[in-house]
């Protein structure tokens, strides 16, 4: 398993009436938290198109439990469970708040695609040898 944490202060612009996180700025939330887990391994989302690697979300699940309101420091814990054996990669994602109480989770599921083709690869060996480590026993 490999995890990492990014903070995230909830903007105004991103509420709604209420002062809550608008719900569908989680997602954006979810993707802050794999770019930087992505980042934090070495490598960057313009690297890997760079090198002609796309990674388009095919789902999204996100369950709701407390609202994070306007001003709040959130942590969006991103943990990758498993290293990826085929195609598709899957992040799953918990934010709290600073009182550290779960506020949501999610898990957003992308493939791996040649950029050019637009077919689906399996996991590239650059993502691969930077994360193997984390899930040798």
């Amino acid at each position: 398993m490999f995890s990492t944490t990014t903070g995230i202060r909830v903007r105004y612009g991103e509420t709604d009436q209420m002062g809550f996180l608008y719900y569908g700025n989680y997602a954006l939330y979810y993707e802050v938290g794999r770019v930087d887990m992505i980042r934090q391994i070495g490598i960057t989302y313009k690297e890997l198109e760079e090198r002609g690697i796309i990674m388009p979300v095919v789902e999204l699940k996100s369950k709701y439990i407390r609202p994070a309101l306007y001003d709040d420091l959130i942590t969006v814990k991103t943990i990758l469970k498993e290293l990826p054996t085929d195609h598709k990669i899957s992040f799953h994602s918990e934010l709290y708040n600073e009182r550290q109480e779960l506020l949501n989770i999610g898990t957003t599921t992308l493939v791996f695609l040649e950029a050019k083709t637009r077919r689906k690869i399996s996991l590239p060996e650059v993502l691969k040898e930077k994360l193997q480590a984390f899930f040798e026993k």
